[in-house]
């Protein structure tokens, strides 16, 4: 009897799922944009075509409703008496119709220390200069200021320097993008080359010369092609003081839109290659071009031991207040330091650009006479009509006053008696003759200026001690009027997703790659382990470094230029993929002596391909036969215990799952069409995964149907309005209606939550200056998107997970909700596949509409590292309010906060209570005069993923909501990190000889503390690793006010301790050196037996030996 069931069961939902499958190619065909007319009509024949096999499915679905009815009397049968799972390892439904899993009822504890939760309410010192508060105080009034157009008038009195003369830096400098309108390789070849040959000789010409450089993905490419003797002229300039790096990073990355995980290892990768070719450290950072500034970005320059930095891009107006209270040199410390251990002394740049008619003074149309590369008869001129002058012997006077007194009007603005002057701007100092021009100008300026003491000198200087101190970031950035620079937090979303995978690939391709090598040498294998794979980890590492460049990630580079940087992205992930089989095939190997490696012949492939640089990933079909399993290979990449769905493709239902240990997996299919004819399944699995454990599961193909329970509802609503309501074993309910979410309720709480989701569409000014690359320039508030169709919905309910998929012409929206104990089922899964390319000036949003009384405050993440709050400011612009979201972005109450967790960078706002939205995608005919010469049509297909958190705050919480720190809950960090860092899943190939026998593996003893999350666990050297590694460690910042949930994993904090000895299996440590976040500053070695502490937010690194 038993059997009979079980075989009516499986038989009735393969049926359900195969009708189900024909319905979605015909929907296909029908909803596809792609193959729609202009307009979106289709012609009169094919409507009828499509109708018939509508009302045609719609009988069958008919006759198949009695096989529903029997297979849900069959289930109900079962559970009416209390069965339970044959294997004891299969989910089954319970009495109430809910399903229940295996891992239900497992002992797990939260054990978080409350001194680890003083952190989010302790007492923080008073900064003198608040961003927030700034926002709040000015008015954003643009008054003409005279020659300083966003400015004021500056005066001064001759007398002012009579005890302490002006000291004044002028400092030659060349802004070279790494591919914008050029691509990098064209820029090198047409520009930057010839800058960097230039350099070398024009500077040893005149001992006094000096020159900054900032990008060394440009100078590590011409390094390797100058000669020895050239190389040799560098260093002797670096050393003798004229030449100097600044900041050092791979490239001067964006600040809004990048992570602080590619931050960090952009700046290590561009330290480690000073530190190997030059052997110098950096001391300044300097960003004149990033579209705006974040705090994440001073910590991190401490963190690396450089002592100061410059900033450019801030909004007009807040340079014109920062000017006007002389605050433009500031002591930036973080919102959450308890102290002052995170002071950065910085300097704001303060009038409109870093070219040279902006930085002498604010007068442009003086400061132009005086960038002698637009000396009458050459290519560019000045466009105040007044053009410089050579300098001679009888102008010099009259030419020096006039600039000294542009250098202490600019001096006006600070509070020291030393004042910077860049001198240069993008790609400049490209010709030897504008070397000459600048230099032999400017140096007969300077003769008579030191010759005259009394007017001004030029020698270093002591900084004041009176520096304010500031906290906050500085976005928005907005450059004149009401043109602020927010579209670019979304511009080109499909590149800042795939930035996204790269990064997770890169992360765990550095952990699998280290922990082998290490293994190897332990096993004393390291000749026969492919450390030559190394080379892929730097190539990777570097294409990730050059995608966070101010032009690349943030979607502002002309249409070729995204092409390359995809193309480069693209090669990069190819590599990181291989080193991440070729690791995990040597870790796996039960007996290491059976291990080979063959580079034409991989032991493993990856579970998805992505055809060219602009396509999504098709996933890989693991072909299932009688006549032996196939093994998966599984690595969890997070530093916690994880119990997780895992996904992948197989051409049979007949199916079973098996661990190491020969548990059967419980097992979720859904049907998907590779073509007309061909049919494959989603196989949908449930594990506990232990922390970076690489597991092993074993797929066999049955003969007979599979004694696994497959129950699986699927629904389909065309052209009416259903009300659906869904619900996991946590008891989280999710309705919907018509495919948008209207409310959450959990089971525990007899309150439900509205949380409403709708789509929206800005358009942008019907004149004048339009949204492009860069701004955001709407025409108004947003308008509901609507279709001419109602959308078809489908609804799938199922013992993992369940979900609402709902096809409008322009995007797919599916709603997901997993029924697994812990972080996963405690979330909403939001998945929308976006197509844009048939319309015009128009921007897809979603927006969450809840009844949650945020009023006028959220909150956004700043580069996945810290969250800052924000205020909506109704005397602002709606473009104005608009802010960044590369993690995540809240609103709460008393009561409630819900997160919007995200898997890649995009724009968020709350333009109104209760209200977060997010900018889905851009598709914009024009440029914005910035620069670009393009707009954005260059749209593709595109995959955003969400996770939608509620949880519930504590009373004690609501006093914190006008601080200006805000943290999030152990849950909400775990969530993030499990969208970000998915499973990786390997399918081992099939082999002729079968398959050696395999092992999981597990490289720690036990999970770190709950709070600590492991940033990288990096090899160091270039060509070849050597024996160190960088161990780069976050400890969190906690809001333990929010309700506790059971995440499925034990957790605990140790206070910041962590005892690294102790945590490696089969590894010993040689080595435990505390070094800065780049790994050039090194600190006394500790005792290999020691334990660590770390602070809530910090970031460290620490150099290890492992054997």
């Amino acid at each position: 009897m038993k059997l009979r069931k079980q075989v009516t069961v499986c038989g009735g939902a393969i049926f359900c799922v195969a009708v189900f499958s024909l319905y979605l190619m015909l929907d296909r065909v029908q909803h596809d944009p792609a193959r729609r007319q202009s307009g979106g009509n289709f012609p009169r024949s094919q409507i009828s075509v499509l109708q018939n096999r509508i009302e045609q499915l719609e009988q069958l679905l008919e006759e198949n409703h009695q096989i529903i009815s029997h297979i849900k009397d069959s289930v109900m049968e079962l559970t009416d008496t209390g069965a339970v799972s044959p294997s004891g390892h299969l989910p089954f439904r319970s009495a109430n119709g809910s399903w229940v899993l295996p891992f239900d009822g497992r002992p797990t504890f939260l054990a978080i220390k409350p001194q680890d939760c003083q952190f989010a309410g302790a007492r923080r010192d008073h900064t003198d200069v608040q961003m927030l508060d700034v926002y709040s105080l000015l008015k954003f009034d643009n008054p003409d200021g005279g020659v300083w157009k966003q400015g004021f008038d500056i005066t001064y009195e001759p007398d002012e320097w009579d005890n302490e003369p002006l000291q004044v830096f002028v400092i030659p400098h060349s802004h070279n993008d790494p591919g914008w309108i050029k691509t990098f390789d064209k820029y090198f070849a047409d520009q930057t080359q010839h800058i960097l040959n230039n350099m070398v000789v024009k500077l040893a010409e005149d001992s006094r010369r000096k020159f900054i450089w900032s990008e060394i993905s440009f100078f590590s490419k011409w390094w390797e092609s100058a000669d020895a003797q050239k190389q040799e002229a560098t260093r002797k300039l670096i050393l003798g003081g004229q030449l100097e790096i600044v900041t050092g990073g791979w490239v001067m990355t964006d600040e809004a839109n990048v992570h602080y995980f590619a931050m960090i290892d952009q700046l290590i990768e561009g330290h480690q290659w000073l530190e190997r070719n030059i052997g110098i450290t950096p001391r300044s950072g300097w960003a004149v071009d990033p579209f705006g500034h974040s705090a994440t970005m001073p910590y991190l320059l401490k963190k690396a031991n450089l002592t100061s930095m410059l900033i450019q891009r801030v909004h007009y107006t807040i340079k014109k207040h920062f000017a006007s209270t002389r605050s433009l040199e500031f002591m930036w410390r973080q919102a959450w330091d308890t102290g002052a251990n995170t002071d950065m002394f910085c300097h704001m740049m303060p009038f409109y650009s870093y070219d040279v008619p902006h930085t002498c003074g604010p007068d442009p149309k003086i400061c132009c006479q005086f960038d002698f590369k637009r000396l009458p008869g050459g290519r560019i001129n000045c466009p105040w009509k007044v053009p410089p002058k050579s300098i001679v012997e009888a102008n010099v006077a009259e030419r020096a006053q006039l600039l000294l007194d542009q250098y202490r009007k600019k001096s006006k603005l600070y509070r020291s008696k030393v004042l910077l002057v860049p001198l240069g701007d993008d790609f400049r100092y490209d010709k030897a003759l504008e070397w000459d021009q600048q230099y032999n100008n400017y140096q007969k300026l300077f003769d008579y200026m030191n010759s005259h003491p009394e007017i001004i000198n030029v020698h270093c200087g002591a900084r004041p001690t009176d520096f304010p101190v500031l906290s906050g970031d500085f976005f928005a950035y907005a450059d004149r009027e009401d043109h602020y620079w927010t579209g670019y937090f979304t511009s080109r979303p499909f590149y800042k997703s795939l930035d996204r995978v790269l990064e997770s690939h890169l992360r765990g391709a550095e952990i699998l790659y280290s922990l082998a090598v290490s293994n190897a040498r332990h096993s004393g294998m390291e000749g026969r382990y492919p450390v030559s794979d190394y080379a892929l980890l730097v190539d990777a590492r570097r294409s990730v470094g050059l995608f966070q460049h101010h032009d690349a990630i943030t979607g502002t580079a002309k249409e070729n230029v995204v092409i390359d940087y995809g193309t480069k992205l693209l090669r990069a992930l190819i590599g990181l993929k291989r080193v991440i089989i070729n690791a995990a095939h040597f870790l796996v190997m039960k007996n290491k002596e059976f291990y080979r490696f063959y580079q034409t012949e991989p032991f493993l492939e990856t579970d998805d391909r992505r055809a060219t640089q602009d396509s999504l990933p098709q996933r890989t079909l693991i072909e299932l036969d009688p006549a032996g399993p196939r093994y998966v290979v599984l690595f969890n990449p997070v530093e916690q215990e994880r119990l997780c769905a895992v996904t992948v493709l197989v051409n049979t239902v007949r199916v079973r799952v098996l661990t190491e240990d020969g548990q059967t997996v419980p097992v979720q299919l859904s049907a998907q069409w590779s073509s007309a004819s061909q049919m494959s399944f989603k196989l949908h699995c449930i594990l506990l995964i232990a922390t970076l454990k690489i597991e092993i599961l074993t797929l066999s193909s049955l003969c007979s149907p599979s004694p696994i329970y497959i129950y699986i509802y699927i629904y389909i609503y065309i052209f009416i309005d259903p009300q659906v309501e869904l619900h996991n074993v946590r008891g989280i309910f999710f309705v919907f209606l018509v495919s948008y979410c209207q409310s959450i309720r959990r089971r525990d709480d007899p309150q439900e939550v509205k949380v409403q989701v709708q789509f929206m569409i800005y358009g942008t000014r019907p004149s004048k200056d339009k949204s492009g690359a860069y701004l955001f320039l709407p025409d108004g508030k947003a308008k509901p998107y609507s279709q001419k169709e109602s959308p078809v919905v489908r609804v799938v309910e199922g013992p993992l997970f369940s979900e609402v998929v709902a096809h409008y012409q322009h995007f797919e929206q599916t709603i997901r909700i997993h029924n697994v104990p812990g972080v996963d089922g405690l979330s909403m899964e939001i998945t929308t596949t976006v197509d844009i390319r048939d319309q015009t000036n128009k921007e897809l949003a979603m927006r969450l509409d809840t009844d949650i009384q945020s009023g006028d405050i959220f909150y956004t993440d700043l580069n996945g590292f810290q969250i800052q709050p924000r205020r909506r400011h109704p005397k602002l612009p709606l473009q104005a309010n608009f802010y960044p979201m590369p993690s995540q972005a809240y609103i709460q109450d008393s009561l409630y906060r819900l997160t919007l967790h995200t898997a890649q960078s995009l724009g968020v706002t709350s333009l109104e209570n209760g209200q977060l939205e997010v900018i889905l995608d851009r598709r914009l005919m024009q440029d914005d005069n910035r620069g670009l010469g393009q707009g954005l049509k260059d749209n593709k297909k595109t995959v955003n993923r969400f996770r939608l958190l509620l949880e519930h705050r504590g009373l004690g919480n609501k006093m914190m909501d006008t601080g200006v720190t805000s943290f999030p809950s152990i849950l909400s960090h775990m969530t993030n990190s499990i969208l970000n860092h998915e499973v990786l899943v390997l399918p081992v190939l099939p082999k002729r000889r079968g398959v050696p026998s395999l092992q999981t593996f597990a490289p720690f003893k036990s999970s770190l503390p709950c709070d600590m999350h492991l940033v990288n666990l990096r090899s160091i050297q270039n060509q070849t690793p050597s024996q160190h590694t960088a161990f780069i460690i976050h400890r969190l910042g906690l809001d333990c006010e929010l309700e506790a949930q059971n995440m499925a994993f034990n957790c605990t904090t140790t206070q910041g301790q962590l005892n690294i000895s102790g945590l490696f299996k089969n590894l010993d440590i040689h080595l435990l050196q505390p070094m800065s976040l780049t790994l050039m500053h090194s600190g006394t070695p500790l005792a290999n037996d020691s334990s660590i502490s770390l602070e809530p937010m910090e970031i460290s690194a620490f150099k290890l030996k492992l054997r």
